[in-house]
């Protein structure tokens, strides 16, 4: 058999990243000048997009190392017993890879994520030399995320934190149970322990006002981790509080949930069918107003039942619906926490209010240009000429602002 080429290596490796919710696919097509006689290609293999915590979106090269594993988690594609092409980088190549791309200004940074091979500290070891050559030799500028391995030497992971932006470990799954099942080479133990040590690694290196000299930057960018969704029996309220948990205990910047998507030859332990899109993305609307709209997760889901959350509407609606006694909101007199659990106003919305309102007394034309859309927001909130009356407590309020059925076109 014949060895791979590095584009090859590449169309293997970057297809097996592509479960990792941590970035998302770009969508690109392929264009190639050679081809079409034209000016400039777009590659279609590893390059996906990013969001930096100021709002700028980042191309990255997004792959794994390799996808030998030595490990059989039955839920991966990329297990020891899969039967799927299989790659493996040198050290070399992904830096010359990264480089090439860089420099056609294909991509600003590199996600980088592996199999385990032939141990976790080798494997370890052969990702920090990675970014330490992109760093040191190559004068690499760039953010870099690499997805560390749990139970890895804790010197690796620390020097892996001195090159790279941010680091992440993945719980994998939602409950300590579900883990042990389905990936029995990974011990819960081990996770939370790296968890833990890279959050108090970060906290030392914070520089402190007092401070004559600065530490050395570590994972500026914090840790993140990615949770499985569906593949176990794990409720929608087990996700949210292990996720409550994630970000009260480790600090972390961000909790991704990634839908369970069926796997070619999979155990009979797992689902024949993959679950709602829906249902990731509400427990992402949820995770956010965990984070940034004061909510508690019994509060969020509250708004569902039997521990999951309503598929039919966002969360925030589904929970205003069910606490209707806690409106009308008045914009002109409520505090930041009220107002920000009016459906329809977002932190931005609820700024500029809090703004507006010091120099003139706001009326409903005024919340309507102060927000997206002041349809879903009028039953919630009593301004200077309205007030909702019997709208707030109508039966059917629920049909009025539920996104409509589309039919859609078969051609």
């Amino acid at each position: 058999m014949s060895k791979p080429t590095l584009m090859q290596k590449l169309a293997i490796l970057s297809d097996a990243a592509k479960y990792d919710a941590s970035c998302a696919s770009s969508g690109t097509s392929k264009r190639d000048s050679v081809k079409t006689g034209g000016i400039g290609s777009t590659e279609g293999s590893g390059i996906c997009h990013a969001y930096a915590p100021d709002g700028r979106c980042i191309s990255l090269l997004k792959i794994l190392m390799t996808n030998f594993c030595i490990y059989d988690c039955v839920y991966c594609v990329n297990r020891s017993s899969s039967n799927v092409a299989r790659a493996r980088f040198t050290v070399e190549e992904v830096v010359k890879l990264t480089m090439a791309f860089y420099k056609r200004n294909y991509i600003e940074g590199l996600f980088l994520s592996s199999g385990i091979i032939r141990s976790s500290d080798y494997t370890m070891e052969e990702m920090v030399r990675i970014a330490r050559k992109l760093r040191m030799e190559e004068n690499f500028s760039g953010y870099i995320h690499l997805k560390t391995i749990p139970d890895a030497s804790p010197k690796l992971i620390e020097e892996a934190g001195l090159f790279a932006d941010r680091l992440s470990i993945n719980i994998e799954l939602p409950t300590d149970i579900a883990l042990e099942t389905l990936a029995p080479e990974k011990k819960p133990r081990d996770i939370k322990r790296s968890m833990g040590h890279l959050r108090l690694k970060i906290d030392e290196h914070k520089p402190q006002a007092k401070d004559r000299a600065k530490p050395a930057k570590f994972a500026p960018g914090g840790q993140s981790t990615q949770m499985i969704v569906g593949a176990d029996g794990a409720s929608d309220d087990l996700i949210l509080g292990r996720s409550e948990n994630l970000y009260g205990n480790y600090r972390l910047r961000r909790v991704y949930y990634s839908a369970f998507s069926p796997i070619p030859d999979s155990s009979s332990r797992l689902p024949v069918s993959r679950p709602p899109l829906m249902r990731e993305h509400r427990l992402y609307q949820a995770d956010w107003l965990m984070r940034f709209y004061g909510f508690g997760r019994d509060e969020i889901v509250s708004g569902g039942s039997d521990g999951m959350l309503d598929l039919a509407i966002d969360p925030k609606l589904a929970w205003a619906l069910k606490n209707r006694d806690r409106f009308p909101v008045d914009v002109n007199r409520a505090d930041r926490e009220a107002l920000l659990r009016v459906p329809g106003f977002g932190t931005k919305a609820v700024d500029r209010i809090l703004s507006t309102r010091r120099h003139r007394t706001l009326r409903l034309d005024d919340v309507a240009r102060l927000c997206h859309s002041v349809e879903k927001v009028r039953p919630f909130v009593q301004a200077l000429d309205w007030t909702p009356g019997g709208l707030t407590d109508r039966e059917n309020l629920r049909g009025l602002l539920a996104p409509k059925a589309e039919q859609l076109s078969l051609f």
